[in-house]
């Protein structure tokens, strides 16, 4: 098994799962609560959502913002068994022992560590990015351009 740098940096590389970064909301929550709290709540989320065997909702059951730990499951290929078994090849079906869920909730924890010491995005950088992603590029002076599509 990768250890846990090996498995964020194979992460990063990955243009959907390095779309995700912690907001300022959620950097102020961890700030606000601790580390030691937001690892409660991660390993809480991880054992009533992602580790029973059939869980509800699987591939619905984890929201995209509203808590750090959330953002961090998107991030790190955690939030729904499909996601598991494609990243990590724990098989559907079966619950997460202990050891398991340990394991991703310190993936979870690394990740919102690396964010918090990142430098955070401005609002500007992210809707050029946001724009990027729809099919925009970027013009000399910084602007988005819309791609152009061609008429028959």
């Amino acid at each position: 098994m990768a250890s846990i740098n090996e498995a964020l940096d194979r992460l990063e590389r990955s243009a959907f799962r390095s779309s995700f970064h912690l907001s300022e909301c959620d950097r102020a929550y961890v700030k606000r609560v601790g580390m030691d709290t937001v690892r409660r709540h991660c390993a809480d989320f991880i054992r009533t959502r992602l580790a029973p065997a059939e869980p509800p909702n699987d591939g619905r059951q984890t929201p995209m913002r509203g808590h750090p730990c959330f953002v961090a499951q998107h991030a790190c290929a955690c939030c729904c068994r499909g996601c598991l078994e494609k990243w990590y090849r724990v098989k559907k079906g079966r619950a997460l022992d202990e050891e398991q869920q340990k394991k991703i909730v310190d993936l979870l924890m690394a990740y919102i560590e690396r964010e918090m010491v990142r430098p955070a995005l401005s609002k500007k950088a992210k809707n050029g990015e946001k724009a990027e992603e729809k099919g925009g590029k970027r013009n000399v002076s910084g602007a988005t351009e819309k791609k152009q599509g061609v008429k028959p």
